[in-house]
């Protein structure tokens, strides 16, 4: 397996480096083998070349008013590049037919993408200066806006490939296509969605069970992040679980988080590529668990805001303490810092659902934290509009813990509620009903008793799960008592549903540390010392206005001797 490969190998001379670095082969994605030398000895003493790669973010948003695209991919794209021949020895390795040392650049070394970026960026200059080519390493997608220019743009860089002897995977390679998957991601009409491929990998991630899976799986989920809707908050179960002196535990919570992620990408979800010339809004809010933005841009074909990037974040320990107030300023401190190389340079919207914030900006004395953080929003052209919650439900989201989270598990729970069902003597009774004639829009269905209520099909749950119910949704973001209410009503019947909610809510000693009274504090009354002489301690008080007597008097004076009671 190793012969073919070697062939861009040349056997060392006489004087042998007095070490070699270890061979591994692996399998490509068509199959072949590819010779990968174990350099991580040699990175560590190596001088390493800072010449950047380009980010992907920047690429992808580079493609906004390309509508046909063509995508190349070279052939062993390293070994296109010749390595220094003072340098050579220190790339040698051994196997079974003797020493060898590379010529031309191999995989494995800490500086070869770098230099085969340069490499790349110096052959395609003047086609990168027009925006015609853009590459990223071995990928190099050519852009057009009709099929016309494209085959002449192809043709320049086919021209200038062949001049410098650059070796195309054509089986690999896609020309003149509308719809084109590059760098992860499907490109098509002004708008981007995540690779197929990708998705399919995060759709068939086993289960993890142990951190090292977890990572995996959060590193996978966490290159498609800016199309999920409160990524961090989902992810939070998953992610807690890589803090430091935590017992690996992968619970019911754990499982719920981990589907959802999931559940969120086989959606499809579709975003806009940024315009700079379009009216461009930040959307921001942000609760206890977190805080999140959009950016959305009104598109000049349906007149119509759309998407262009989802951010969110959960809260540290110490934004947890932050008032509520602080907390949207937080949202828009953090939404403009990742949307920097976006805003900054045009005019933009904030739309925050704080009424506060917009009416603070515009004071002379602030916090100083909030002082802090106005200086940041200093170098960009913005105004701040108030929304009412009704109006922000899209972003508002992104900052709570989702209550749906809750209501994926419903089929897990369903048997619980079966077994709990078939120990309620109430419930028992209604079932039994049922096998005689109808009642009251009650049904059995598999053993489970539903009821219909307003067109919906609710499961009866029994009294001794209705507190567990309840609560386990109010905890997933300790939300209020309608928000409760209003995500449970469409899977669960509790009878006196409202009633039972607001004891529950009132009743959480997290939601009453939090919504505790802020500044001074009612103090503890103490006893007046009782003096054991009359007349030497008076209490006095008053009562009114009370109704007017004939002679017009409307308030009563009480003075009482505290040794006698005399009044």
């Amino acid at each position: 397996m190793c012969r073919k490969p070697l062939c861009l190998m040349l056997p060392s001379s006489r004087e042998r480096p007095n070490r070699a670095n270890p061979v591994v082969i692996v399998r490509k994605k068509d199959g072949t083998p590819r010779v990968c030398i174990d350099y991580r000895k040699l990175n560590k003493v190596v001088v390493k070349d800072i010449f950047p790669l380009p980010l992907i973010e920047d690429i992808l948003d580079k493609l906004q008013g390309s509508r046909v695209f063509s995508t190349i991919d070279l052939k062993n794209a390293f070994f296109h590049v010749d390595v220094n021949k003072d340098s050579r020895k220190y790339t040698s390795f051994v196997t079974h037919e003797g020493q060898y040392q590379f010529l031309q650049v191999p995989f494995g070394l800490c500086n070869s993408p770098a230099v085969f970026q340069r490499y790349i960026n110096t052959i395609f200059r003047p086609l990168i200066n027009d925006g015609i080519v853009l590459p990223y390493l071995d990928d190099i997608i050519i852009l057009s806006s009709s099929f016309e220019e494209g085959i002449e743009r192809v043709e320049r860089v086919l021209s200038i490939a062949s001049e410098y002897g650059l070796e195309i995977n054509f089986n690999k390679s896609h020309f003149l296509k509308k719809r084109i998957e590059f760098l992860g991601h499907v490109v098509e009409d002004g708008k981007i969605f995540p690779s197929t491929l990708k998705t399919k990998d995060v759709l068939n991630f086993p289960e993890p069970a142990n951190l090292k899976q977890i990572h995996s799986f959060l590193g996978l989920t966490g290159y498609f992040r800016k199309f999920i809707p409160k990524y961090s908050t989902i992810a939070r179960p998953l992610s807690d679980l890589l803090k430091k002196d935590r017992k690996f535990k992968f619970g019911e919570e754990e499982r719920i988080s981990f589907n959802q992620l999931k559940l969120m990408l086989a959606e499809k979800p579709v975003l806009r590529i940024y315009n700079p010339n379009y009216e461009t809004e930040l959307h921001t809010d942000a609760s206890l668990e977190g805080y999140g933005a959009i950016l959305m841009q009104k598109s000049p074909d349906d007149k119509n805001f759309h998407p262009t990037y989802y951010m969110s974040k959960k809260t540290t320990d110490a934004e947890k303490k932050y008032s509520s107030y602080e907390l949207e300023a937080l949202a828009v401190i953090e939404a403009v810092k990742k949307f920097r190389v976006y805003l900054l340079g045009i005019p933009f919207k904030i739309v925050t659902d704080c009424s506060a914030l917009e009416k603070t900006m515009q004071k002379k004395d602030l916090v100083t934290r909030v002082a802090r953080w106005a200086l940041l929003l200093e170098e960009f052209d913005y105004v701040i509009e108030h929304r009412s919650g009704k109006r922000m439900t899209h972003v508002d989201a992104l900052s709570k813990s989702p209550i749906s989270i809750f209501c994926i598990s419903f089929d897990n729970i369903l048997q619980r509620l079966k077994s709990a069902q078939d120990n309620d003597n109430e419930v028992k009774a209604i079932k039994e009903l049922l096998r005689i004639s109808a009642y009251e829009n009650y049904c059995d269905r598999n053993g489970i008793l539903y009821k219909f209520v307003e067109g919906k099909e609710l499961v009866v749950v029994p009294d001794s799960m209705q507190t567990e119910i309840i609560r386990n949704a109010h905890e997933k973001g300790h939300t209020g008592v309608k928000y409760t209410e209003k995500h449970l009503q469409d899977y669960y019947y509790i009878p006196k549903f409202r009633q039972k909610v607001e004891k529950i809510i009132s009743n959480c000693v997290h939601c009453i540390l939090i919504n505790q009274k802020r500044g001074k504090k009612e103090c503890l009354l103490h006893t007046l010392q009782k003096e054991d002489t009359p007349l030497h301690t008076y209490h006095i008080d008053h009562l009114g206005p009370l109704e007017s007597t004939n002679k017009n008097y409307k308030y009563v004076l009480a003075i009482i001797d505290a040794f006698t009671k005399f009044v």
